[in-house]
């Protein structure tokens, strides 16, 4: 099996799911010599770290590594597998988790920290549109890492994964609304914090404290003004959400937060 734009080869899998778990055959003669799917996932990738996710297309990454857009299609069927093949590059490997002896708190906030550290890194990715559930090595690792922090709380397997996806949903969302104000600030020409007293003042001049009496308190009070350690809003919802798993566990009768995860 030389060209990835055919069928599956009998799996019933997209040619990017084979192409990551490594069940389809290299070509037995590119278009270039050196032409490799490494090399063409990570010229994407680093064009994406560059110009941002919407630079990325066939023609682009084929004129970056000098070869014509079609030597590309006998690797990689479609943009959209080659996006998959991104992310499942620049994903890679959860690292360790804490020892035996930790807690499934301590555990699962491991991991949604080192989920969030790979976002952080690699802003672009969050660009990539959701297409199911996690399929490919990389992903799935991350997902199984997640799952068995939460061994020895007594939850049942469907309790464990909507606590993942509660978990993974709030990193995954807190690091894109990271990104995109950190954008907005950054097209706006003014440091951080001269744009969020901007933003006060127009919500103030704008907004009548008589029909939006919890807005106008808000906006006469320090908090928004106030220096916040860098992570801190991300700790405070990571530790809500996990007061709220540890309510979970003891209402379904398992055990507490120093039960080994």
């Amino acid at each position: 099996m030389t060209d990835t734009s055919g069928d599956s080869g009998g799996t019933g899998l997209p040619a990017s799911i084979e192409a990551a778990w490594g069940l389809r055959d290299r070509p037995a003669k590119g278009p270039k010599p050196g032409l490799s799917l490494e090399r063409i996932v990570a010229a994407a990738v680093a064009l994406a770290a560059a110009e941002g996710l919407g630079a990325v297309s066939m023609g682009r990454v084929a004129k970056e590594l000098g070869v014509s857009t079609m030597s590309l299609y006998r690797y990689v069927a479609a943009k959209d597998e080659l996006y998959i093949l991104m992310q499942e590059a620049v994903v890679g490997m959860p690292p360790e988790p804490p020892g035996p002896d930790a807690g499934w708190r301590e555990a699962t906030a491991a991991w949604a920290s080192a989920q969030r550290e790979v976002f952080h890194r690699n802003l672009w990715a969050l660009r990539i549109p959701i297409s199911g559930p996690p399929a490919t090595p990389n992903s799935v690792a991350w997902w199984d890492q997640g799952l068995a922090a939460l061994e020895g709380t007594g939850l049942d397997e469907g309790d464990k994964i909507s606590v993942i996806m509660l978990v993974g949903g709030f990193v995954r969302n807190e690091a894109l609304l990271m990104a995109d104000l950190a954008a907005a600030v950054a097209r706006s020409g003014a440091g951080p914090e001269e744009a969020m007293r901007g933003w006060a003042n127009t919500v103030k001049r704008l907004a009548d404290p008589a029909r939006y009496p919890s807005v106008a308190k808000l906006m006469e009070s320090a908090a928004m003004f106030e220096p916040d350690e860098p992570g801190s809003d991300f700790a405070f919802g990571l530790e809500t959400i996990l007061d709220g798993v540890e309510a979970l566990i003891r209402r379904r009768g398992g055990a507490g937060p120093c039960a080994a995860g």
